[in-house]
């Protein structure tokens, strides 16, 4: 007797079903797919128990004849292709005909389907490996299937299954980046008798976002826009202040399909470097435009695994199409803030003060409103006749004030007025109109400034670093470095020291000289001269404590780090008090840079309260 044999349609089947359904979440993706290739304009999914139990997908798309129902239940039997030529240019979502066969041997499986002309529809049922019962049927145009006990027969697969909790949001996350990848689409989905999610399908994107993810992250959209010979990349990322501890907000779509790429995925990361803390990840949804011969699908039963006929170009062009979204030319400051998220508010009664920043000792002005807004704070404490008559007369007179100073905009030092000139691209007089005005300093950390619309709390610390870490970036040549009156001298273990050796000619073209003092020990005679003196020996030992926690780090990655840290060790502190001048220089600084929304390492350097994010705190709404 032969030891080899044929398996039989049963367990072909279940072993398919292992590789095509491997949860819930599988049996979804599939379903949903199916509903799209038919031409839906809604989608409705509705499970319980994470869909171990019970899952229903229905759509309104085209429906089935009784004769492609009982086909389509049949292994390898599709539409969607017709030979092996048509594989290099498959423009649908499904192609290889195993998704129902194999779900409905592992489930108690029904479906009922109709076309728009048809008087009757069709309803299949299979039980596991059982026959098809087929029979004619009233029901609604398109297709309406149901699975019920998955895995009920393969008690194996089932036991591996994790809760209903994770199966149900795996299902959520399945579902998001489907109704992301297809907009025009109507999504509902319905989670244990309750409406989990819903989209317009208005066919754009920006409303599926925030459909699916909020008003916050909605408001915070930044559009991409790009396209080459062969390739077009369009979509939406979030601003760098707004991430999340994974990847689950990310999604690509490549030719309307959803796949995963490791190589998109890695260009992301390396266009936003230098502004995400490292456990940071932005929003972003993709679509992707190639040749359809540019791509093979047909790499994984799933679908959801591609390849690219060339990598390196894709790889450069979702790396260009990001950066460029960014920050795009011309954008202001205002317009990058970060929105605060959910405020805490909380309510005292506590004496009225107002404490305003000091005056640069020439600005008449601001010495001048300043005594005026104490005197308007005694005014409300006292609450005498007298000292409100003053009040009145004061506040008449800074509004004269106001008038003035907005019909001829108060003079800048000229050292400033001459750095501004030199941003040829910005439209002086909409900036004045436009930009955000200093008005204090909170715990000598944060500056408060305001616009007509909206008040901002800047860190001062973080916002002064991103203009170092810009200026020090764009010096080509090398950082300036200043020499050192006494020269430390700096014991490093070995591996330190074998990091100082082979990148010294590095450092030095970043400011940093220095020797060989011992086996194990530097002598440091300069340091970049943004740097105090007492700073000199600590920025060092930061920096190596930086490449080491890296693993083989590039010149572009050692540089990320080096100025990052010098960056950070120049810049204003937290305890150092501003005056207005200064902070409105930060301010302008800070608008000029490439990437104002973070400091270097990933922290956020300026929030807005818009005027109705006020409002809801106070409970005007």
């Amino acid at each position: 007797m032969s030891l080899i044999h044929v398996l039989d349609d049963g367990t072909i089947n279940k072993i398919a079903a292992g590789e095509v359904v491997e949860r819930p979440a599988s049996v979804i993706k599939e379903l949903v797919e199916n509903s799209i290739d038919a031409g839906a304009k809604r989608i409705e999914v509705e499970i319980m128990a994470g869909g171990t139990s019970f899952m229903r997908v229905t759509d309104d798309g085209c429906g089935m004849t009784t004769e492609d129902a009982q086909m389509a239940v049949k292994r390898h039997a599709t539409s969607k292709i017709r030979e092996a030529d048509d594989l290099v240019t498959i423009g649908t979502l499904g192609f290889r005909g195993e998704a129902l066969p194999t779900i409905a041997s592992v489930s108690r499986f029904s479906m009922m389907t109709r076309r728009a002309g048809d008087e009757l529809g069709t309803s299949v049922r299979i039980t596991g490996d059982g026959e098809p019962q087929v029979e004619e049927t009233g029901c609604r145009v398109g297709t309406t299937i149901r699975v019920e006990d998955l895995f009920f027969n393969t008690p194996a697969r089932k036991k591996f299954m994790k809760t209903t909790h994770t199966e149900g949001g795996k299902i959520s996350e399945c579902l998001t980046k489907l109704a992301l990848s297809h907009p025009e689409i109507a999504f509902r989905f319905i989670s244990n008798n309750k409406v989990s999610m819903t989209t317009p399908g208005t066919g754009r994107l920006e409303d599926a976002i925030t459909a699916v993810y909020g008003t916050q992250a909605g408001e915070a959209l930044l559009p991409v826009g790009f396209e080459d010979t062969d390739v077009k990349i369009t979509g939406f990322l979030t601003k760098p202040s707004m991430i999340r501890s994974s990847r689950n907000w990310q999604t690509f779509i490549v030719n309307d399909r959803l796949v995963e790429s490791k190589s998109m995925s890695k260009a992301l990361d390396n266009a936003y470097h230098s502004l995400l803390p490292k456990a940071g990840y932005p929003l972003a949804v993709l679509f992707i435009e190639v040749p359809q011969r540019s791509v093979d699908v047909n790499v994984h039963p799933r679908k959801i695994e591609i390849k690219f006929e060339d990598e390196g170009r894709m790889f450069k062009a979702v790396y260009k199409s990001v950066l460029d979204a960014i920050r795009p030319s011309g954008q202001k400051l205002t317009e990058v803030a970060a929105v605060v998220e959910h405020p805490e508010r909380r309510y005292t009664m506590e004496g009225m003060t107002l404490n305003t920043a000091p005056a640069a000792p020439q600005d008449f002005h601001e010495e001048r409103s300043s005594g005026m807004a104490q005197s308007f704070s005694a005014a409300v404490a006292s609450g005498t006749v007298a000292d409100m008559e003053a009040f009145a007369e004061a506040q008449q007179l800074v509004q004269m004030e106001r008038r003035t100073e907005n019909s001829s905009y108060a003079p800048m030092e000229a050292a400033y007025q001459e750095k501004v000139a030199e941003q040829p691209l910005i439209d002086m007089e909409m900036d004045r109109q436009l930009s955000m005005v200093p008005i204090g300093q909170v715990a000598l950390c944060y500056i408060v400034a305001q616009d007509p619309e909206s008040l901002y709390i800047i860190d001062q610390h973080a916002a002064h670093e991103r203009i170092l870490y810009d200026k020090f970036s764009r010096m080509a040549d090398g950082i300036p470095s200043q020499q050192l009156l006494v020269h430390p001298i700096m014991s490093f273990g070995r591996q330190e020291m074998e990091l100082l050796e082979s990148h010294q000619a590095l450092l030095h073209s970043l400011g940093f000289d220095m020797e060989a003092g011992g086996p194990q020990e530097v002598r440091l005679k300069a340091v970049p001269s943004d740097i105090p003196d007492s700073e000199a020996e600590t920025v060092l030992r930061k920096i190596v404590e930086a490449l080491l926690s890296m693993h083989s780090p590039t010149a572009a990655e050692i540089r990320h780090a080096c100025i990052a840290t010098t960056a950070c060790r120049a810049a204003i502190k937290r305890g150092e008090e501003l005056n207005l001048r200064q902070m409105q220089i930060i301010l302008d600084e800070l608008a000029h840079t490439e990437r104002p929304y973070t400091c270097p390492h990933g922290r956020p350097t300026i929030l807005r309260f818009e005027s109705k994010d006020l409002a809801k705190m106070f409970k005007r709404t």
